[in-house]
């Protein structure tokens, strides 16, 4: 039984309620702008590379998706044959400078393994793609809403190792999560093992979400990856995706204060167990509502969909500890 509480109405993403040839929709990136929620949603179009759109709710729920893609692949130099797609963006808001930074994994290409790519924007109307930001095979990186000690701190997630074939565009290793330090965002050192693998919910890899500030401490949801028995073939891969959650210290984010034991969801709908890839619950943030003790999730469904699920900030951080 899940502890968050899926949407009625889920998916509230889907390529059938789409206009055009709309193949999948992936996760998204999910941040407040004001008043109105922002979703970064990654499309996949027949015949094209995904691309990123900006939807744009009053009430979190009914979302206007803008015409104008916002992100697409980069036609930097340096950049050709590292990003053949634009997905899963994690995105940050620093009150600092007012702008909300956004990084996305390139690579996983015959070149090289997942990268890091950092870009910005202060409005959502403007894009600017700054560097290069993380070495392969680092395809998560999650960045902290405000500097600790006086650098901008960031969570990773490295790979042990990546194996590339022409056949087969990637398969998954394992992954853990690390933390490190920057004075600019662009440099990063200080490099720290944080967290390992710890359940069978996520005893093939985990990774996180960009922070969440609470009295507790940061909060940072979490994927988990387990291998599953798929000798009948009912499913297109042998893994399953399910969401929970850590809470770290404010002070000095490297200690673990706790973490759930069990997932907080799991895939269970049929829109989250069948679609481009079976068994997925998969999310590149959340959004709290404080004043209402709320967290809300929008989840990539089986990377074809996406929903919204929701439940009690205090009940997930007390699982937590």
């Amino acid at each position: 039984m899940s502890v968050l509480k899926r949407y009625e109405g889920n998916p509230i993403f889907s390529p059938e309620n789409l206009p055009g040839e709309v193949n999948a929709v992936f996760n998204c990136g999910q941040i407040m702008h004001g008043d109105t929620t922002i979703l970064l949603v990654p499309l996949v179009y027949e015949g094209e590379r995904p691309h990123m759109r900006v939807a744009e709710s009053k009430d979190g729920i009914n979302f206007t998706l803008r015409d104008e893609r916002f992100i697409e692949q980069s036609s930097e130099p340096h950049m050709q044959g590292l990003d053949i797609h634009a997905i899963d963006p994690r995105v940050t808001y620093f009150k600092e400078d007012g702008c909300y930074y956004i990084i996305r994994p390139g690579g996983g290409t015959k070149k090289a393994g997942p990268i890091s790519i950092l870009g910005k924007t202060k409005d959502w109307k403007t894009y600017e793609e700054i560097e290069i930001v993380a070495l392969p095979s680092n395809r998560v990186p999650c960045l902290f809403p405000e500097k600790i000690n006086g650098l901008y701190c960031r969570l990773d997630r490295c790979y042990d190792n990546f194996k590339q074939t022409a056949e087969v565009a990637h398969i998954p290793t394992r992954g853990h999560m690390w933390i490190s330090y920057s004075p600019d965002l662009i440099h990063w050192g200080q490099h720290r093992f944080l967290l390992e693998s710890y359940a069978q919910w996520n005893s093939h890899k985990l990774g996180p979400t960009p922070p969440i500030k609470t009295d507790k401490g940061w909060l940072v949801i979490i994927h988990g990856v387990e291998h599953i028995d798929n000798s009948e073939g009912k499913f297109n891969w042998p893994y399953k995706y399910h969401l929970g959650a850590v809470l770290l210290n404010l002070e000095d984010p490297r200690q673990i204060i706790g973490k759930t034991a069990e997932p907080i969801l799991s895939p269970e709908e049929d829109y989250e167990i069948f679609g481009r890839t079976d068994n997925v619950v998969f999310a590149c943030g959340a959004i709290a509502d404080h004043d209402q003790d709320r967290l809300r999730i929008y989840y990539g469904a089986a990377d074809t969909r996406i929903g919204l699920a929701t439940g009690s900030l205090s009940e997930i951080i007390a699982l937590c500890k």
